[in-house]
């Protein structure tokens, strides 16, 4: 097992805080701030005189309020990107994100917000090409609906990781069933 890889975090209301990293949820293991709810696999972290399973879901066992935090956490630029799935939301292609921007649907010059709701990604062409105008106005239509813009960014992260984790989808309140017959723009909407 890498020491790279994600472990689900659970507050003590088993509500899903976020993820870290397998390094981070040992530490947090050995001094006895977490219970583990699910070990990932047969996978062990080996040392040179021990051997120790991986945990794939942590819980706290102390609660922390963090929903003012989340708004202001950061990351808020590749949590965007993976809300947009690295596709200019203009053209419709998926760039690196080297060469991808972030565009205020409504322009901050004229009034509008730097929130999640109010930044799309968009590709420097037609980001450019936008300038200093709403979408209507530069008769550049959104590809994403604006419901697909309210899903919460914690939220996007969690369920792109759980893509590749299933003991992960009962915490998150993902649909078994719904796995890859539901289209990615439903599973976008499903969240709010």
């Amino acid at each position: 097992m890498t020491i790279n890889g994600r472990v689900l975090l659970l507050n003590q209301t088993y509500e899903p805080l976020g993820t870290v990293g397998v390094a981070r949820a040992m530490v947090m293991l050995f001094n006895n701030s977490v219970t583990v709810e699910e070990w990932d696999g047969e996978r062990v972290l080996r040392t040179p005189r021990e051997e120790y399973p991986v945990p794939s879901v942590v819980r706290r066992k102390t609660y922390i309020n963090v929903r003012r935090r989340r708004e202001a956490s950061g990351m808020k630029r590749l949590r965007i990107y993976i809300r947009d799935k690295y596709r200019c939301q203009y053209c419709g292609e998926r760039k690196l994100p080297a060469v991808l921007t972030l565009d205020h649907i409504y322009p901050r010059s004229r009034g509008g917000d730097n929130s999640p709701f109010n930044i799309v990604t968009a590709c420097l062409d037609c980001n450019n090409r936008k300038g200093n105008r709403t979408p209507d106005e530069a008769r550049m239509p959104l590809l994403t609906t604006q419901s697909a813009l309210r899903v919460k960014l914690e939220r996007v992260v969690l369920c792109h990781y759980a893509e590749a984790r299933p003991e992960w989808r009962k915490y998150l309140f993902l649909d078994e069933a719904g796995g890859a017959a539901a289209s990615r723009e439903e599973k976008n909407t499903a969240y709010i």
